[in-house]
């Protein structure tokens, strides 16, 4: 499906995980429209190179870079901290970086790697930001999630998986939970001129999670993923129709899987659950917001 979007010139947009598939092409697409594109990276030269690979394919030279390590919240405290300072505005704002851990890691808060990168990292930088989202209207928020989420049931007595790791438990219930808070998110948003929407890419085909495995399986998985997986353009379609798009412009709450408007799954639209999950994470990140 091709869309038309209007120019995003004068638009300042944020992307996390943005130096390497579908955020690269994410940011590309938002280039290509003439905006503004900050990008977020954790590493100076993968993220200096992404821009300049963004900047030749889109010849759009206003691609800059800002560093964080999304698995540490005082690296995400400084990430916002810095964009605040350089930029008066955000319109257009993606939390699109993601891990995908076969096997269960801490970060330097002592949190279990997946929730806090796929989750918490999210949901932290947002509360950061929103003020500047607010004064920035009409802003978004786009959250990429996953069809995992789907398939696992939140459970509250074990966010860390402490009692025993999974790799596709983990990443789905991040997944989960980062739907269960945008909803709550959206609705404290309306009327504010703020939306907030998460999306499905799709099985897209990327190289996440390869670094967690032997050469062998990198091997095999690639391969397969290479037949299966959409190219990173089509996983980067639904983003940049909810970031772009003016027939989602009044959208707020909603989860689209390929473009389609569809219904998550019944767990991320149960109140009370919802509100357990924003709490337990607020006291996770409670030394960096209000």
């Amino acid at each position: 499906m091709t869309q038309i979007y209007p120019s995003m010139q004068g638009k300042i947009c944020l992307v996390t995980g943005a130096t390497s598939g579908v955020g690269k092409a994410t940011a590309l697409g938002l280039a290509q429209q003439g905006a503004t594109v900050v990008i977020v990276a954790r590493n100076q030269a993968k993220g200096e190179a992404a821009c300049q690979e963004i900047r030749a394919a889109s010849g759009n030279t206003s691609i800059n870079l800002l560093l964080a390590d999304l698995s540490s919240q005082a690296s995400i405290q400084q990430l916002a901290t810095t964009f605040l300072d350089q930029y008066e505005q955000l319109h257009v704002f993606i939390n699109n970086a993601g891990v995908f851990l076969t096997k269960r890691h801490l970060t330097v808060d002592h949190l279990e790697m997946t929730f806090a990168v796929n989750h918490l990292a999210p949901f932290l930088l947002t509360q950061l930001l929103l003020e500047r989202l607010k004064a920035s209207t009409p802003a978004r928020i786009v959250n990429v999630c996953s069809g995992a989420h789907y398939t696992v049931q939140m459970n509250l007595q074990d966010l860390q998986l402490e009692r025993g790791y999974n790799v596709w438990r983990a990443y789905a219930q991040s997944k989960l939970a980062m739907l269960l808070c945008s909803y709550k998110l959206a609705r404290q948003l309306e009327g504010s001129g703020v939306t907030l929407n998460c999306l499905n890419p799709g099985f897209v085909f990327t190289n996440m999670g390869m670094t967690n495995v032997g050469p062998r399986m990198q091997t095999v998985a690639k391969a397969v993923l290479s037949r299966l997986g959409s190219s990173l353009e089509k996983g980067a379609l639904t983003s940049l129709y909810l970031a772009m798009s003016p027939e989602v412009e009044q959208v707020t709450g909603k989860y689209y899987d390929q473009l389609i408007l569809k219904q998550s799954s019944k767990a991320s639209y149960d109140l009370a659950l919802q509100e357990q999950v924003w709490e337990a994470s607020r006291q996770m990140v409670h030394a960096y917001i209000r």
